[in-house]
């Protein structure tokens, strides 16, 4: 945790690196590599035209789907975990880009997925606790609505507070604002939600 006690002029290029190494993680594209790969085409020619598990989801193909949320999140864990090397800043700061990464790749045009899978693996990343509470929150809005989105926006509500309720104010400070991007990302989804024709879990 050396970076912490550096002055700026020392630790910036610490902070840079991680900031770019976790934004080139976060955008590897494991949705469209793993869809191609099993010979499914462009996930983006498909449902929403997104890169994430819910769209990989509805190829029908339940395995590639988990592969995807797995990889979304695996993505995000590590990157956070490098970073921790030095120090927890940096690894806000590596948890931030590989979120950037994952919803603004710019090897896709800057159009990535929504950022839920890699949410939560940065929060694992960060501290478990919290990544538990927002798959516990994910999982009993989906059991009870079937909406894949209305899961993820209120599991996302969860990190922030639980992040400052066990004292960890950077990181709640980087929560809110990965909550309002995330929320951003969802708008249109939320919009079907207010109308009533947003797609269910298992819908296409």
């Amino acid at each position: 945790m050396f970076v912490e006690s550096m002055n700026w002029g020392l630790a910036w290029p610490y902070y840079l690196a991680a900031l770019i190494g976790g934004y080139l993680a976060g955008s590897i594209p494991f949705g469209l590599l793993i869809t191609k790969a099993a010979g499914l085409g462009d996930v983006r020619n498909i449902g929403s035209g997104n890169i994430g598990t819910t769209n990989v989801l509805r190829t029908g193909r339940k395995d590639l789907a988990a592969a995807t949320l797995l990889g979304d999140a695996l993505k995000g864990t590590v990157a956070v975990l490098i970073a921790w090397q030095w120090g927890p800043q940096t690894a806000v700061i590596a948890a931030f880009g590989a979120f950037l990464g994952h919803c603004y790749p710019v090897w896709l045009g800057f159009k990535g997925g929504k950022g839920v899978a890699t949410y939560i693996g940065v929060l694992f990343g960060l501290d478990w606790r919290v990544g538990l509470l927002f798959c516990a929150a994910w999982l009993a809005v989906a059991f009870t609505t079937r909406y894949s989105s209305l899961s993820a926006l209120v599991g996302s509500l969860t990190a922030p507070l639980a992040l400052w309720y066990f004292g960890e104010r950077q990181m709640a400070e980087l929560a809110i604002l990965l909550t309002i991007l995330l929320w951003w990302k969802h708008r249109e989804n939320l919009k079907r939600l207010l109308a009533g024709s947003e797609s269910r879990i298992g819908g296409k």
